[in-house]
């Protein structure tokens, strides 16, 4: 069978178009992330890998153990997934359109974590930072790792800025062994 991603790409790019043209990204995402979820379940892949387990039948367990979190058109993406044996699928569908959803929100996930919980003023003035230097709106969580010992750790995307003592220190390190 193809890469599990390969395989997600058209089926993540079909559903985001017909979210997008619906005014629905929102919803999709909520979906999507609740059938990633039900066919991540280390149950639902013994299931879903069953030689006995029809395309019909795997659907409406499927259906149903999502109940009202699908809309119709939520419930015919499943049949046609349980139909072309793309169950499997659907967490990389889910993490594909949710990159989708991002970039057409002209938006970026970012993720800081710190050793302390950071003011509000340092979290408005971090979050101004970012959207100057990102061009685009920001979402922003925060976490606490004492590991760290000091500075913080800024994830968005595939931008990762360490201004850490650990990350400097483990940079200082390296230098001082080459």
């Amino acid at each position: 069978m193809a890469d599990l991603s390969t395989i997600a790409r058209p089926y993540a790019k079909a559903v985001f178009e017909l979210a997008n043209s619906e005014n629905q990204l929102n919803n999709w995402s909520d979906m999507l992330n609740t059938l990633a979820n039900i066919a991540a379940d280390s149950d639902m892949n013994r299931f879903i890998a069953s030689p006995r387990v029809t395309a019909a039948q795997l659907a409406e367990v499927m259906t149903d153990v999502a109940g009202s979190a699908l809309t119709d058109a939520g419930s015919n993406l499943v049949k046609l997934l349980a139909e072309n044996d793309r169950i499997a699928a659907l967490p990389d569908i889910a993490a594909r359109y949710e990159l989708l959803k991002i970039d057409a929100e002209n938006s970026v996930d970012v993720e800081v974590t710190s050793v302390e919980p950071m003011s509000d003023e340092h979290k408005k003035a971090l979050g101004e930072s970012l959207r100057r230097k990102l061009g685009r709106d920001v979402r922003m969580t925060y976490s606490t790792d004492p590991a760290l010992l000091g500075g913080a750790l800024i994830k968005a995307g595939d931008l990762i800025i360490d201004g850490t003592i650990r990350g400097r220190l483990e940079k200082m390190a390296g230098a001082l062994a080459d």
